[in-house]
């Protein structure tokens, strides 16, 4: 008689759990694609506005189409008072992440489309947070160091406005140009883990910004968004490093890791790590801060090199390796990094939450709900024996 062979996998690698329109990934050949549309072509001659309708919509927009949503965007930008002063009450070294988080679900409050679950109620929600995470960065960079927020400059760009906002100065056009090529970047990634996080909560018909709740947590993580701080704090302390051949090799025989290097989809070089690699070279030339793209592509070259030779072949930079000095040049402190990746990537998620739950029932089942194997105490069908607390004997 044959048995039922159940086959575990462990962090679901591999395993396809939906069907998606948003984005494709090709790990073994780099490819990226935003609804069919090359990551490189998308880098090279879109902006993040034109990408967000995109992703949103399906389709790209005739100029007349983008210059409404980006009104629209720009319309929504402003914060609830409360909201602004919740921020003043929090404590001043509050990690920005649990801020932004705390931040969106305090958003939730006031929307006033939160309690119709239809496309276009939930269309209004993602375009309201997509103009308002940044602004509740910039916000709390500025409370953090005990300056007033500043308010929106209607004639700046998705991304000057945030710089604007977050710096107090009015940005230089090419480092806002290359600020919104990281967005467009980073705008979406298929099933990560804060997406799926996102698709997971919302399955259960929870709203749109409790899915985004759910991303943000994710994505504050070390081994997802919280890694483009860790390489920043991993250059940092290697600034004045002489012999970086010479720590490659002891961190790796140290059991260490090379943060930024390997992806667990890619198999090659993540497509847009490319682009932020020529960013931080001809930002760093710009600024005169070319040691961080310098110290970068030497880690990025011994590092390959340390891991073929201990048989791994494919590990290679991803894109917090190059994001981090990147954003670093841009004068962003490493743990707002984080946040910046979730400005982007709130309008990914906000499209999966939407491709979510308006899936045709027969597509997938309405709610997540995986199985795991139990292999704690186990007394029989009957349970284990319970005892009074009078009558047990302490350890």
């Amino acid at each position: 008689m044959s048995q039922t062979v159940q086959v575990k996998n462990v962090g679901l690698r591999g395993v396809t759990v939906a069907d998606t329109k948003i984005s494709f990934i090709d790990g073994d050949n780099g490819i990226l694609l935003y609804r069919g549309y090359r990551i490189e072509e998308l880098a090279e001659a879109s902006t993040f506005m034109e990408v967000a309708y995109l992703i949103l919509y399906g389709v790209l927009p005739d100029k007349k189409t983008l210059e409404d949503f980006e009104n629209r965007v720009r319309g929504a930008r402003s914060l609830p008072d409360y909201v602004v002063d919740n921020l003043g009450n929090l404590p001043q070294n509050a990690a920005p992440m649990d801020v932004l988080q705390s931040s969106i679900a305090a958003l939730s409050m006031s929307d006033p489309d939160l309690n119709e679950d239809s496309r276009s109620a939930n269309v209004n929600m993602a375009i309201r947070l997509l103009a308002r995470m940044p602004v509740l960065v910039a916000a709390w960079h500025r409370i953090s160091q005990g300056l007033d927020p500043l308010p929106s400059d209607d004639a700046l760009s998705h991304a000057e406005n945030f710089l604007w906002q977050f710096h107090g100065k009015k940005p230089d056009a090419e480092m806002a140009r290359d600020l919104d090529t990281c967005l467009v970047l980073h705008a979406d990634h298929t099933f990560n883990a804060s997406t799926f996080a996102c698709r997971e909560v919302v399955s259960t018909r929870a709203h749109m910004y409790a899915g985004v709740c759910a991303g943000i947590g994710a994505l504050s993580g070390s081994l997802h968004g919280g890694a483009n701080a860790r390489v920043m704090r991993m250059l940092l302390e290697l600034e004045l490093e002489k012999d970086i051949p010479g720590w490659v090799k002891r961190e790796l025989d140290g059991g260490g890791k090379i943060m930024g290097m390997g992806h667990a989809v890619y198999k090659t070089m993540d497509p847009r790590a490319k682009f932020l690699k020529s960013m931080a070279e001809r930002l760093g030339q710009k600024t005169n801060q070319e040691r961080w793209h310098e110290l970068s592509t030497q880690i990025e070259e011994y590092g390959i090199q340390a891991f073929r030779d201990r048989g791994k072949m494919n590990i290679l930079p991803n894109v917090d390796f190059y994001s981090a000095p990147v954003y670093h040049i841009m004068g962003i402190p490493f743990d707002f990094m984080t946040p910046i990746f979730a400005i982007s990537r709130v309008s990914g998620w906000c499209a999966h939450i939407i491709e979510e739950k308006f899936a045709d029932a027969q597509e997938k089942p309405a709610l997540y709900r995986p199985k795991a194997e139990y292999v704690g105490e186990y007394c029989g069908l009957t349970g284990c024996e319970y005892e009074p607390i009078e009558e047990r004997k302490g350890e």
